[in-house]
């Protein structure tokens, strides 16, 4: 039994009229189902953000493949909606709003071994993803500081790349060292937890320093104990957001002195 796309042509031309709503609606349903599977299939062992964002990498790669373009899913007309919903824009503003939610009281409860933990993971980030994307065989100090900044989160580097001109290309690997990195921080933190002592307010705070990725660290948190969660979270926002600021300035010029 073969289906005639010419019988779905009804249904499609109103999802990809409602571009922007056909897109939540598939993102809702894609959080609600990851959930449903870590909770029920694996037994809470998987947070459901990763199996979320592996969802998310699926599809975009079945979108991709069946458009034969470069945009994932989004080149897929009825969508589009996903490039919206994804793009820079309303990126850009859930960054901006998350930073506006925090309270500077309670940055300072974190206390300066946040603030250390912070600048040594970002120090400690940008330079492991420098010297990794070197030894794969980059030169240019563009492409360079995009990926080292895809080591801090996938929302850096794409960031950095797009300020700095970088290619789709070195972005795209950017983009996938953060989320691997966020992968692996959801899925190691729960079982390394109680050997570094990661069982209160102050180590969480460190922590989210440290690790920077927030969907990461609050996915890692949550699996730990979720009332660590505010903590880890507070201090891995301002690493993003401290990671945008730096990347294509000061990193990159760095970068710059150092590849000439």
């Amino acid at each position: 039994m073969t289906l005639d796309p010419a019988a779905f042509k009804p249904l499609t031309d109103v999802l990809a009229a409602e571009g922007l709503v056909t897109a939540l609606v598939l993102v809702g349903m894609i959080t609600w189902g990851a959930e449903a599977v870590a909770r029920h299939l694996l037994r809470g062992r998987v947070p459901g953000s990763v199996v979320a964002i592996l969802a998310g990498l699926a599809l975009a790669w079945w979108g991709g493949t069946v458009s034969g373009g470069t945009r994932g899913a989004a080149g897929i007309p009825w969508l589009a909606g996903l490039g919206l919903l994804g793009g820079a824009t309303l990126r850009d503003l859930a960054i901006v709003a998350t930073a506006f939610g925090i309270r500077p009281a309670e940055l300072a409860g974190a206390g300066a071994a946040g603030v250390v933990g912070l600048i040594t993971g970002l120090v400690v980030a940008f330079a492991l993803g420098g010297v990794s994307a070197y030894a794969c065989g980059y030169r240019d100090p563009v492409a360079v500081t995009t990926i080292a900044a895809g080591a801090a989160t996938y929302i850096v580097g794409p960031v950095t790349g797009s300020a700095l001109g970088a290619g789709a290309d070195v972005i795209a690997v950017a983009f996938a060292a953060g989320v691997i990195k966020a992968i692996l921080v959801m899925l190691l933190t729960p079982l390394v937890a109680r050997s570094i002592g990661l069982d209160n307010p102050r180590a969480a705070a460190v922590y989210g320093g440290l690790m920077g990725t927030n969907s990461g660290v609050v996915g890692g948190l949550a699996a730990t104990d979720p009332a660590l969660v505010p903590y880890g979270a507070l201090t891995a926002t301002f690493y993003t957001g401290l990671g945008c600021l730096v990347g294509p300035s000061i990193v990159h010029g760095v970068v710059r002195l150092l590849l000439g």
